[in-house]
């Protein structure tokens, strides 16, 4: 029997990462892949609840915060869209989409974008008036970014759209051939002065050109490989680093691979850790979860393996976050996980409750905002 690719596609876009992760989607009774126990250990620090705010319900891999000045921007699947004061956690503005949503939140601060289930992009204004919609060409499930006067989305039918931030009239669209399937995870592009990078479902990244649409540069952070489409998938994930001249990715199936802009794109490293979730850098070291949930840190200059730290074994963590001298990831279970970055050593854990923490967790001056599954928003701070 023929199955058209969209439906394909689509039934692999709503499957978890965990399933995925590990070949847990063939070896559900397998024990190698069941999440570690939580160890005793005498914590080195700290960590507690600044504040809580609920923003709205549920959570998903296409929603995750952002910050902007002293404000944190985020949605929720419910519909909700907030703009909520990073110091106290006060709700500064909140408004209710009339659509549930699939993706968000890109802000800039003076606009603010969401995309619905059916794939429109809704922008709003900095006291959080809705200033326009557009239709996108499918649907949407990663975050857009808003930057350099233009809203951008990622479509599922691997199209870039540029709409215009003032008026949301399109202004410029750039598509790639993809594979038949690609994974529903945490994604992010970044949008830097004059430009957007995007990584893409067949292992690549883009730099766009945010003022024409033109593609500067191309990169292949790994290749597909195996024989099924589901052995092929080597999505990039997470958001890609932009650093200097460096530019960085990690995908999943692939490898971890950092570029330098100023040598014309030139690979300058390649490391096989790949990710579900994605990567972050303190300016010293990569860090990132393998798709065993393995946590390594990586020499941002040369690829070399700093340390590794197998403890949170198949807990599905999420990309890291920075909050002092600690790196910390999230778990299906809603609990923060704080290592040192120095040697991977478990420092400390805190249970926020809300189910599994899926979205990326947010590094902020005044520590780290994590979004829960249940739509709360809560700033965790950390003390030796």
């Amino acid at each position: 029997m023929h199955i058209p690719v969209r439906l394909f596609r689509a039934a692999v876009l709503g499957l978890a990462v965990a399933g995925l992760a590990g070949c847990g989607l063939f070896s559900t009774t397998d024990a190698r892949f069941d999440p570690a126990e939580l160890t005793e250990y005498a914590p080195a620090l700290a960590a507690s609840t600044r504040w809580s705010t609920a923003i709205g319900s549920g959570g998903d891999y296409g929603f995750s915060p952002q910050l902007v000045g002293d404000a944190v921007y985020a949605a929720t699947p419910s519909g909700a869209v907030a703009a909520v004061d990073l110091n106290s956690g006060a709700i500064r503005w909140r408004v209710a989409s009339d659509q549930p949503l699939q993706a968000g939140v890109g802000s800039n601060g003076n606009t603010t974008a969401v995309v619905t289930q059916a794939g429109v992009v809704v922008a709003y204004d900095a006291q959080g008036q809705e200033r326009w919609r557009a239709q996108a060409a499918s649907a949407v499930n990663i975050p857009p970014a808003v930057g350099n006067g233009v809203v951008v989305v990622r479509t599922t039918d691997y199209r870039i759209q540029a709409f215009d931030e003032a008026s949301g009239k399109l202004r410029w669209s750039v598509q790639r051939p993809g594979p038949a399937l690609a994974l529903r995870t945490s994604i992010r592009m970044v949008m830097v002065p004059n430009i957007l990078v995007a990584g893409m479902p067949n292992g690549r990244l883009l730099v766009i050109d945010t003022a024409s649409g033109a593609v500067r540069w191309e990169g292949t952070v790994s290749a597909s490989r195996g024989a099924s489409d589901l052995e092929r998938i080597t999505d990039v994930v997470g958001e890609p680093l932009a650093l200097g001249p460096l530019l960085c990715g990690t995908s999943y199936q692939g490898r971890t691979t950092c570029f330098d802009i100023s040598q014309g794109g030139r690979p300058i490293w390649a490391q096989d850790v790949s990710s579900a979730t994605g990567l972050g850098s303190d300016g010293q070291n990569i860090y990132l979860a393998d798709l065993r949930d393995t946590v390594h840190a990586l020499a941002l200059q040369d690829g070399q393996e700093y340390w590794k730290q197998p403890a949170l074994l198949n807990r599905r963590l999420t990309a890291p976050a920075f909050a002092g001298k600690t790196v910390a990831f999230g778990d299906y279970e809603g609990y923060l996980h704080f290592l040192s970055r120095a040697d991977g050593r478990l420092l400390g854990r805190i249970q926020l409750g809300g189910g599994a923490i899926q979205s990326a967790p947010l590094s902020t001056a005044r520590g780290i905002v994590v979004q829960t599954g249940a739509g709360n928003l809560i700033l965790v701070g950390v003390s030796d």
